[in-house]
């Protein structure tokens, strides 16, 4: 029995310091992980500018798309505008504050 309990714990031993080693074993494969990162930063905020125009391009066409829309929904006699004003003013909004957002994080 003793004989058995021995090769249990070794066998516990040993399960244990692969657990360890395979846990470990990522961390040293990550070294150059930061230079990676860094280097697409920069690629990205080089787009910035470019990105940005094309937000407020989109944000032009949705809100010149949504006035005609909530012209044409007045003028044919529809009492329930609000709801389309809100959705359009909000999408137009959305749009406008993105790039802010997207700037802040690059």
């Amino acid at each position: 029995m003793n004989q058995k309990s021995k090769k249990h714990n070794l066998m516990k031993k040993a399960f244990t310091a692969l657990i360890v080693l395979s846990a470990l074993t990522p961390v040293f494969a990550q070294s150059g992980g930061s230079a990676a990162l860094s280097n697409a930063a920069s690629t990205l905020s080089g787009y910035m500018a470019d990105l940005k125009l094309l937000i407020y391009a989109i944000a032009a066409i949705v809100g010149t798309v949504g006035g005609i829309r909530i012209y044409n929904k007045w003028t044919n006699g529809d009492q329930d505008i609000n709801k389309e004003i809100v959705g359009w003013g909000g999408a137009c909004v959305f749009l406008l504050i993105v790039p802010t957002f997207i700037a802040a994080m690059f």
